[in-house]
Parts: structure tokens; sequence; C-alpha cells
């Protein structure tokens, strides 16, 4: 909960100094209290009330000074809410080393599911986009409402070639550039499991897509000790360890985040929170009201409290 004029809440210190006064008056009664015969007799003919209905008036009292202390604080609460429209990429290197199988079945499938399963996640007003790359970007599905596109490009892979992460994400950039800039939100989701070998420098057209505010959250793929088998069959096997820290540099520079799965499992899990956060966006709503009802009502119930059970005799 956050608020709006934060001052207020210093109101709230009443309430303390009001219960020390309260329970000061009271032994203060006590010490003061003179008794007379007739009193028992009084107390038979009308009954024993609870003792703590003599409290109530005055705890609902404190209670309505501390809601109204909020209210004029005008205090506001955060919730997720659905996104109506927005517009979003999945960008899948598809190199020679994605056919590496330390990520069961294969480096390639695992991110192919997963991207199917992000998908599944989204509502189907946000519009999906696909771009497959390797030594240059060879797949390109511009963001649409119809998903199925998006998931045809993606299904359609293969593992082979380089590495060019800079040419892709330019590419995604230019395909949403202005959309930040109008209601919809845009987001990148970059997978890749090794360094860029080709192209532009990837971490300066990260920088570029956070000044446009489209964030690209990275997943680097893939385990230290992955392996491809050598062409040579005499040779050892080729490693193909992922690069985190590219990923981390990528997401940093974009306003994103970084992620690392060296499992199907793992992957899976990221990309079905990507889709939850991706899906849905941060909205503030102010509940002074609220407070300043619950006030007016606890107020109403300390007076008729006040009235049936603290009356005194004449």
């Amino acid at each position: 909960m956050s608020f709006s004029s934060p001052l207020w809440l210093f109101a709230l210190a009443l309430v303390p100094v009001a219960l020390a006064a309260y329970a000061r008056s009271r032994r203060r009664a006590k010490r003061y209290a003179i008794r007379f015969p007739a009193v028992a007799t009084v107390r038979a003919a009308v009954g024993t009330a609870p003792p703590w209905r003599r409290h109530l008036a005055a705890a609902f009292l404190l209670a309505a000074l501390a809601a109204l202390a909020l209210a004029l604080a005008r205090p506001h609460v955060n919730r997720r809410v659905p996104v109506q429209q927005a517009s979003m990429i999945l960008i899948t290197d598809h190199s020679g080393s994605m056919a590496a199988n330390d990520v069961q079945p294969t480096r390639l499938a695992a991110a192919q599911a997963a991207a199917n399963s992000f998908i599944n996640q989204l509502p189907n007003t946000v519009k999906v986009g696909a771009i497959g790359f390797s030594s240059a970007p060879d797949t390109v599905q511009q963001p649409m409402a119809d998903h199925a596109a998006a998931r045809a490009a993606i299904d359609g892979q293969t593992a082979g070639g380089g590495t060019d992460t800079g040419d892709a994400l330019l590419l995604a950039l230019q395909l949403l550039q202005g959309a930040s800039r109008k209601h919809p939100p845009a987001a990148i989701v970059l997978l890749s499991d090794g360094a860029a070998n080709a192209g532009p420098d990837a971490a300066t057209v990260a920088r570029e897509a956070g000044s446009e505010r489209i964030p690209i959250y990275t997943v680097a793929l893939g385990t230290p000790d992955g392996t491809l088998a050598n062409p040579d069959p005499l040779g050892p096997p080729i490693a193909v360890p992922p690069d985190p820290q590219l990923m981390q540099e990528i997401a940093q520079a974009s306003g994103g985040r970084a992620f690392d799965a060296q499992s199907a499992d793992q992957l899976s899990s990221i990309y079905k929170h990507l889709g939850g956060e991706l899906s849905s966006v941060t909205r503030k709503r102010e509940v002074t009201v609220l407070f300043a009802v619950g006030g007016l009502v606890l107020l109403l119930l300390a007076g008729v409290t006040s009235t049936r059970w603290s009356a005194r005799l004449p």
C-alpha cells in the first residue's frame, strides 16, 4: 500500500495519545468513586452488564480516528490486471549449438515447447510475433493477434549456422518501433545458448531498445558442459557452453530481466513466469473512500454504543 499524502500518517500518533488519556480517565474515575448503600439494590434491579461494554464506544472512536487518518493520507493499492493490448516478439536462436542434447530432448526442441507454453498464457488481444536466427535472421513473423502464425514460425526452425544476435534484436526493435509510445506495451523475449559471433553489437541494440521503453527479457539456455558431436569422427566433442553474461548485459541495458535455464523444466518454468508477468500490468487503485466510509461508520457505532451502554444515571 502507498500513500499520496503520507504526512497525514503522523495523525495516527493521536491514537495512542487518546488511548492513554482514556486509560487515565478510567483510573481517576475509580479513585474517586463513592460507595452508596443503594447501589447494590440498583444493580440487582437492572442486571450486570459485561465489563467490555463500557470500553466499546472508546474502541470504536479510536478505530475511527485511525481510519480517518489513513483516509486523509489517500492510500493506494497495487493490483495486477490483464493487459487488453500489447505487442511481443519471441526471438529464438536456432544456431548449430541448439542441437546439443544437454537440455532434453535438444535445446531447440525444449525452446520450441516452452515458447508455445508461453503463447498459451497470453490473452487473445495480445499481438505476438516471432523471429528465428542463426547466422542471420531467417524467420520473421510480425506481431499479430493470430497466434497460430507465431507458433508456425517457431516450430519450423531447425538447428544450424552461427549466432547473429544483434541483427535479430535490431529487426525485432524495428517491428515494434513506436509501439511503446502508444498505450499498448511492448516487449521482447530472447532465447539464446551462445555468444554472438556475427552482426552488430547486441548490447548497443539493447540500449536503443531501452530508450524506446521496450524491455528485453533474456534466457540463456544450456549447461556449462554442453557439447556437440565433432564432424571429425576422431575428434573430441565440441564444447558449446551458454553465454549468460551477454544475456545479462542485454537485459540490463534494455530494462528487462535475465534468466538461466539448464533443463527443460527450468526453461518451461521461466517461460510460464514470463507469460504471467507480461500478460498483466500493475495498476494503482485509490482506496481513500473505503477508509473514509469505514471511519464514519465507526464514528456512528461509537455514538450508538456510548448512548446505549455508557449512559449515566441523573
